[in-house]
C-alpha cells in the first residue's frame, strides 16, 4: 500500500554557542531527531538556516550515545565544536545534565554537561587525538597573500602551522590586534586554495598574554565569510600551542571570538598532562524564534 503521508519535518532548534547571550557567540542550528534524513535532505535544512553549522543527531546505540552528522550551507564537515556544544546542551535541557558521547565523522567525541557558575548549562568537549604538520613557504605565501596579509604581519614566535583536533585548520598568528581586527580577503581564492589542501577554516589569532587569545575563523569552503566562534578550530589551537611548546600542560586557554562581528564569544580550551586530547568548553543559550 502506497502512503499519501506527508514526509515528516523535523523540528529545527536555534542555539548561541559560546554565549550566554543569544545575540553573542555562533548561531548553531540543531536537529535532535534526523531519522530518516539523508545527507541532501541535512544539506537543504542547513542551507535554508544559514548558519555556519547545523547538527543532526541520531539515536545512538546505547543511552546517551548519539550519532551527529554536521552541515553547513554547502557541504557536510567531520566535526564541529560549536554545533556540539549547542546539540549537547539542548540534549541536556531535555535529559539533565551528564555525560553524552557523540559519534562523529572525525571519530568518537564525549562530551559533559554541567552548570557554570550563573547557572547555565555548559558543555565541555574532548577531542579526538590531534596532530601538527609544517606548513611549506610556499604555502604560508599563498595564504598571506589570499588574506592580504604581508609576512611581516606574522608573530614570528607563533609560526604558521596546520593543526587537526576533528577537522583541519591553519594556523595563522598575527603580531597585533589591529592586523586581526582588518580582515577582508579573497572570497573564492581562499575557498579554493582551502579546499586543495583539506582545510575546513584558517583559524587567525592574535596572543594579547600567555593565556589570553583573539581569534578569527574565515570560512569560505562552508559558503560563511567568517565563523563567530569556533570549536573544532579552538581545540585545533590548543594541540598547536602545546605541540611548539608555546604552552604546557596543564593549562587553561580564554579564547575570545566574534568580537569584531558583533557576536562576542568566549571559548576554554584546557590541556591536561597525560592526554593528548583538547577539551573546549562553552555555555549555549536558545536563540528566540
Amino acid at each position: 500500500m502506497i502512503s499519501d503521508a506527508a514526509p515528516r519535518t523535523p523540528e529545527i532548534l536555534r542555539y548561541a554557542a559560546f554565549a550566554a547571550d543569544p545575540a553573542g557567540g555562533n548561531p548553531a542550528g540543531v536537529v535532535l531527531d534526523a531519522t530518516g534524513l539523508d545527507a541532501g535532505a541535512m544539506l537543504e535544512i542547513a542551507a535554508r538556516l544559514g548558519y555556519s553549522e547545523t547538527a543532526f543527531l541520531t539515536p545512538g546505540e546505547a543511552p546517551g550515545h548519539h550519532v551527529a552528522r554536521y552541515f553547513s550551507p554547502l557541504m557536510e564537515v567531520p566535526f564541529c565544536g560549536h554545533a556540539t556544544v549547542a546539540a549537547a546542551v539542548a540534549v541536556a535541557e531535555r535529559t539533565g545534565p551528564g555525560r553524552f558521547t557523540f559519534h562523529t565523522g572525525a571519530g568518537e567525541v564525549p562530551v559533559e554537561v554541567d552548570q557554570d557558575g550563573a547557572g547555565l548549562l555548559r558543555a565541555t568537549l574532548t577531542s579526538v587525538a590531534p596532530h601538527t604538520e609544517p606548513v611549506t613557504a610556499a604555502d604560508a605565501e599563498q595564504a598571506l597573500a589570499l588574506l592580504g596579509w604581508a609576512a611581516a604581519d606574522l608573530d614570528p614566535e607563533l609560526p604558521p602551522r596546520f593543526a587537526y583536533a576533528g577537522a583541519r585548520h591553519l594556523v595563522l598568528a598575527a603580531a597585533s590586534r589591529a592586523r586581526l581586527a582588518d580582515l577582508a580577503y579573497d572570497f573564492d581564492g581562499l575557498a579554493a586554495w582551502m579546499t586543495a589542501r583539506d582545510l575546513v577554516t584558517l583559524q587567525l589569532v592574535w596572543r594579547e598574554d600567555a593565556d589570553t587569545f583573539h581569534v578569527r575563523d574565515p570560512f569560505p569552503v562552508g559558503g560563511v565569510v567568517e565563523d563567530p566562534a569556533t570549536g573544532a578550530a579552538a581545540a585545533a589551537l590548543g594541540a598547536y600551542l602545546r605541540e611548539i611548546g608555546a604552552v604546557t600542560a596543564p593549562a587553561q586557554l580564554t579564547l575570545h571570538q566574534g568580537e569584531d562581528l558583533g557576536r562576542p564569544g568566549i571559548l576554554r580550551v584546557v590541556l591536561l598532562e597525560g592526554d593528548d586530547r583538547v577539551r573546549v568548553a562553552g555555555t549555549a543559550v536558545v536563540i528566540p524564534a
